[in-house]
């Protein structure tokens, strides 16, 4: 998509007709994107055959949408259009397995009490059966009765040894299933801890942010949501590449981990955007952002292949206050407002400097 831009960006800088090769450029170029776009929605199809194919309906529509009249603001605004629907569908995905994995789980647990239950049933049938061979036991005891005596302790003999190697056989059954349940429970709950971290910096995923959101909403408790923004987080991508960008992320990550507070919520909101949860009202949150923004914004060491690249990294913050009959939309709506007009106002003072 950035080539795109560059190229259309050439193209019109001369105000005359377009050489035969560039000419022919544009539309090789917007084929191969309109294959990456198709490639993307396959991929959607085999990671979430649920939720795939609306992804790549659209993805394939914003594909034919392209053409060699395309411009510069036509690719930004699909670009941006992918990234909506790309992050929508990824939070989308998350809540599928998510509730795919409680449903496995409610299983797994019905099926560890079922075999319980029958672990008690085969109890109680032992328990019975054995006061039967009691008995037979007892009335064989009758001595005008030698024979039938000694065919019915022969054959209470065998029978509760029979019993008792099915009560052993099922109680070994059992545990055996216990073990097998106890271990797919742990590799779900593995599951869902990694369905509710972001891959790349460890904290807590959007899906997993929002849920959390909504459950504070409802608890009708104190609650401020702070919005989070690396300045100038392009610029690093753009003259040191993607991998030193990750490693930014993964260091910023770090430090906003350390100056928060054990109960404030941290999760990646996308890109080099952050959002935290503070379970306070608006005085103390205000208190613990501004100390927040001296901690993480600084200078931060890359280590790139020409060896270590020290950069200097600022932070954008807004923050809002939840207020009654708000829903989580509104309040992230006002969060992201005050970051972007403290975003701007920085801008102003450094253009202001400048001069």
């Amino acid at each position: 998509m950035i080539s795109l831009k560059k190229y259309l960006d050439q193209a019109h800088a001369v105000p005359t007709a377009p050489s035969h090769d560039a000419g022919e450029l544009l539309p090789a170029t917007i084929a191969a994107y309109r294959s990456a776009l198709q490639e993307i929605g396959s991929c959607s199809m085999d990671a979430c055959p649920a939720l795939g194919d609306g992804l790549r309906r659209t993805l394939n529509k914003i594909g034919e949408d392209l053409s060699s009249h395309t411009t510069r603001e036509d690719f930004e605004a699909s670009e941006q259009c992918i990234q909506e629907q790309l992050q929508d569908w990824g939070r989308d995905a998350a809540k599928h397995y998510q509730q795919q994995t409680g449903d496995v789980k409610e299983i797994l647990i019905v099926m560890a009490r079922t075999a319980e239950s029958v672990g008690d049933r085969d109890k109680r049938c032992a328990r019975q059966i054995n006061e039967v061979t009691a008995r037979l036991q007892r009335i064989a005891n009758l001595e005008d009765l030698t024979q039938i005596r000694a065919s019915i302790v022969r054959s209470a003999k065998e029978l509760k040894t029979s019993i008792d190697k099915m009560a052993a056989e099922g109680k070994a059954a059992i545990e055996q299933l216990r073990t097998e349940v106890s271990t797919y429970q742990t590799k779900l709950e593995e599951a869902e801890l990694i369905a509710t971290r972001d891959s790349l910096t460890r904290l807590r995923s959007r899906s997993w942010v929002e849920s959390q959101i909504e459950r504070r909403i409802a608890s009708k408790l104190p609650l401020c949501v702070a919005i989070i923004d690396m300045d100038g987080f392009k610029q690093v991508n753009d003259d040191h590449g993607h991998l030193a960008g990750d490693e930014l992320l993964k260091q910023f990550s770090a430090e906003l981990k350390s100056a928060c507070r054990a109960s404030d919520i941290i999760g990646r909101w996308g890109g080099d955007e952050f959002i935290i949860l503070l379970d306070c009202a608006l005085p103390e949150a205000q208190t613990q952002t501004d100390r927040l923004r001296q901690w993480v914004c600084g200078d931060y060491t890359l280590q790139g292949q020409s060896g270590p690249t020290k950069l200097r990294v600022d932070a954008s913050i807004g923050l809002a206050e939840h207020i009654p009959e708000e829903t989580m939309k509104q309040l992230i709506a006002r969060a992201d407002a005050a970051m972007y007009q403290h975003k701007n106002a920085s801008r102003s003072k450094t253009r202001s400097a400048k001069r």
